[in-house]
């Protein structure tokens, strides 16, 4: 039972991992699919396609942000484990939630959005600017998701 806390704990860090990076893997999958398509019909438009590709990749970072803000606080980074209690370590876990949940719906999203705007590209290079701006409509969201896990991590005493 005394473990337990730092398994919550663990848990929290593992969710914000694994589904951020989950929702970013599908997301730069599917806008890839559409940029694989532009650079076949016009390779000159590489650089800007993978701009638009990459941009669903960074939810999986602000997972693995967490996840390493998490592990550093329950003492896993800098040496010893703290003694996390069972309450503590439920905490920590809703805390990681935000970012674990936001992160793989709106990493899926952004790939849409992304593979939209990759199409407007593809008929019209200098859209490029305007294009960007759907997908980091989406990406905002994850912004918020990012802060909200951070400032509640980080308020949690253990």
């Amino acid at each position: 039972m005394g473990e337990l806390g730092i398994v919550y704990a663990l848990l929290g860090a593992a969710v914000a991992v694994f589904l951020a990076g989950a929702g970013s893997a599908i997301g730069v999958g599917i806008a890839g699919q559409a940029a694989a398509g532009v650079v076949t019909e016009d390779p000159n438009k590489f650089a800007k396609v993978l701009i638009m590709q990459l941009l669903p990749g960074t939810q999986g970072i602000y997972g693995l942000l967490v996840g390493f803000i998490t592990l550093s606080k329950i003492g896993l980074l800098g040496g010893g484990a703290a003694a996390v209690d069972p309450k503590t370590g439920l905490l920590i876990l809703a805390a990681c939630l935000p970012i674990g949940i936001v992160g793989l719906i709106s990493g899926k999203y952004q790939g849409m959005t992304s593979a939209a705007s990759i199409g407007i590209v593809a008929k019209k290079e200098e859209q490029f600017g305007k294009a960007m701006l759907f997908p980091a409509m989406v990406e905002t969201y994850a912004i918020l998701a990012l802060l909200i896990s951070i400032l509640a991590v980080s308020a949690i005493q253990v």
